[in-house]
């Protein structure tokens, strides 16, 4: 296997780092539009599998050039998902396995966008699927966290722990902070804005998808293992999109842990329009206000050393478990930033992230995993994923609630 990660920031560099313990790949190239941030990355390794190059993420010809001069076998899009069009497009024209973390951008419904779906989520790669599939053609699209994990966690509860499913929530949550910023995201603020401040999407089976306002039906949700409760509130994500497709339940949510303060930045930025990704004049330059929001704001790679804490992702499956008796679990994954710190040299959020696809192309790499057309990680059979996951020092958990408050642990 001849990896190339298009984007070596906070998620591409975790990738790195954390493929270096692992013997399945050739070679690992990390291809940045900064050539010389994919170097750096790349040298923190000490692996002389890993190396970087120059890659223009937006462009899919160069894409394609570069795939070919490394004989890359498979593309992971580490980059922001409005580049997507480009590495996806680039991969399938070069024939090889694609894989991501988040999937095409979604597109509000032009006259009643909180109250009428637009373009969802993926909408453009789905529509590629038969092409892929008749090609033999593998596209793995949300092999993150979230989406990723937590779509594996809903996926093993189906196969092993559920009779009838009513509900898939996905929570995340974290106790995490930052020293020495009023106002500091752990990761992307241009994805931040993009899922939080869109109409938020919920699926049910009687209804189909339907969008509520941002921040909706908040509830506070008990994150384990010390992280307590966090309050949690609808917000767009992939998972409500790939989990219906492969997973029967009758709803399916996605619900994350912002916290009043940050909403209120989001909020604010909402109502300056500082949200927005159309360029405007200043002083004869063209801008986009949320690309000057991310400037203004540190890189989420760089405050691993100023950050204390864990994060949470998971899984709320309710229903009736193989027993015949109602049944509420949690499956989750929480990574102290304290231990990849120490063994990675990246904070916990990007760190995350970057090990779901690690291990997704350990199992395609070993045959384990395999398939054509657009799959998401519930097309695949989760047990050797959460082996793998264990075997990289990472188990997931299994919280047990009660069936009447699942918000609650036990």
């Amino acid at each position: 296997m001849r990896i190339l990660v298009v984007g070596s920031g906070g998620v591409g560099a975790a990738v790195a780092s954390i493929a270096r313990h692992r013997s399945f790949f050739q070679t690992l190239v990390l291809g940045d539009l900064d050539a010389d941030r994919a170097r750096a990355a790349a040298a923190r390794t000490g692996d002389d599998r890993i190396s970087g190059v120059a890659c223009d993420a937006s462009d899919a010809d160069a894409i394609v050039a570069v795939i070919e001069e490394h004989r890359a076998t498979h593309v992971l899009n580490a980059c922001d998902p409005r580049l997507n069009p480009p590495i996806f497009a680039a991969a399938r024209r070069a024939g090889v396995t694609y894989l991501d973390m988040a999937m095409t951008l979604s597109e509000r419904h032009p006259e009643e966008p909180y109250a009428r779906t637009g373009v969802m989520l993926g909408d453009a790669q789905f529509a590629e699927h038969d092409a892929w599939e008749a090609d033999g053609q593998l596209a793995l699209v949300g092999i993150g966290v979230e989406p990723g994990a937590s779509d594996v966690f809903a996926r093993h509860a189906a196969d092993t722990m559920f009779s009838a499913i009513d509900e898939i929530g996905v929570r995340d949550g974290a106790d995490l902070e930052v020293a020495g910023y009023a106002f500091a995201p752990t990761f992307s603020i241009w994805t931040t804005i993009e899922e939080c401040l869109n109409p938020p999407l919920i699926w049910e089976k009687e209804r189909g998808f339907y969008v509520t306002e941002p921040f909706s039906e908040p509830e506070v949700f008990e994150f384990p293992e010390g992280i307590g409760p966090v309050e949690c509130v609808n917000v767009e994500h992939e998972e409500v999109v790939l989990i219906p497709r492969w997973v029967d339940c009758n709803r399916v949510t996605f619900k994350y842990g912002l916290g009043e303060e940050f909403i209120g930045v989001l909020r604010t930025l909402n109502l300056l329009g500082l949200d927005g990704t159309t360029p405007i004049d200043v002083r004869g330059q063209l801008v986009s206000p949320r690309d000057v929001v991310a400037a203004a704001l540190p890189d989420p790679a760089t405050l691993g050393d100023k950050m204390t804490g864990r994060t949470c992702a998971g899984t709320i499956v309710t229903g009736t478990g193989k027993d015949g008796q109602p049944r509420a679990t949690y499956l989750y994954h929480v990574v102290d930033n304290e231990r990849t710190m120490r063994e990675d040299g990246c904070q916990a959020v990007v760190w995350q992230t970057a090990i779901n696809p690690v291990v997704a192309l350990e199992l395609l790499a070993e045959g384990v995993w395999s398939g054509a057309g657009v799959l998401g990680p519930e097309a695949f059979e989760a047990q050797p994923f959460l082996d793998l996951l264990a075997d990289y020092g990472s188990p997931h958990g299994v919280d047990e609630r009660d069936p009447a408050d699942p918000l609650r642990r036990r």
